[in-house]
């Protein structure tokens, strides 16, 4: 009888050692990964001011910036893009995001870009974070800040609600395209 009791209570021991090391995991792992989400953004904001000229001072009077780091596309005819990245607040992380589109066409290749969007207004900051899931177009016409020769933002497009821009390794794109693609919170 006693071995009958110790063996149950080794094992109600042992599942609720499990179970505390799996939850502790998947916490540990959700820090993990908003940790390394947080170094990308800072990362992305630092080069956005280091290449662009005034930029600071337009993040600075956005009411909100989502920033996505790390946007890989990749394709052939059939073409797709995806990254995760973070809504800055007063310039901290304060949600953490998804973004992704696929597209059909004349596409080869693969690039790795970072992904801005300032919302400069309160009305576009609130209609984004009380939506379910954000469609670039659908939900919010986003205007594609163009750089000028001397690779600033021009001004006139700074008066938009919403602006959205892209850095690769050369700079600021010029022919960056946002309609379509999709935001959703990510629940970590």
């Amino acid at each position: 009888m006693n071995k009958r009791l110790f063996l149950a209570n080794f094992s109600a021991v042992a599942v609720l050692a499990l179970a505390a090391c799996s939850t502790d995991s998947k916490v540990s792992d959700a820090v993990g990964k908003r940790r390394s989400i947080d170094a990308d953004v800072d990362y992305a904001m630092s080069q956005l001011y280091a290449q662009v000229k005034g930029s600071r001072e337009l993040v600075a009077k956005a009411r909100g910036v989502l920033v996505f780091p790390k946007v890989v596309s990749a394709g052939l005819v059939i073409a797709g893009s995806y990254g995760e990245g973070a809504l800055l607040r007063s310039g901290s992380p304060s949600t953490y995001y998804s973004t992704g589109s696929a597209s059909v066409g004349l596409t080869a290749g693969a690039q790795s870009k970072a992904v801005f969007v300032l919302f400069l207004t309160d009305e576009a900051l609130q209609k984004f974070q009380s939506s379910d899931g954000w469609t670039a177009g659908v939900d919010a016409a986003v205007t594609v800040a163009s750089a000028g020769a001397d690779g600033s933002i021009d001004t006139s497009t700074a008066r938009a609600p919403v602006i959205g821009f892209a850095l690769t390794n050369g700079g600021l794109m010029a022919n960056l395209s946002v309609e379509g693609t999709k935001v959703k919170k990510l629940n970590f």
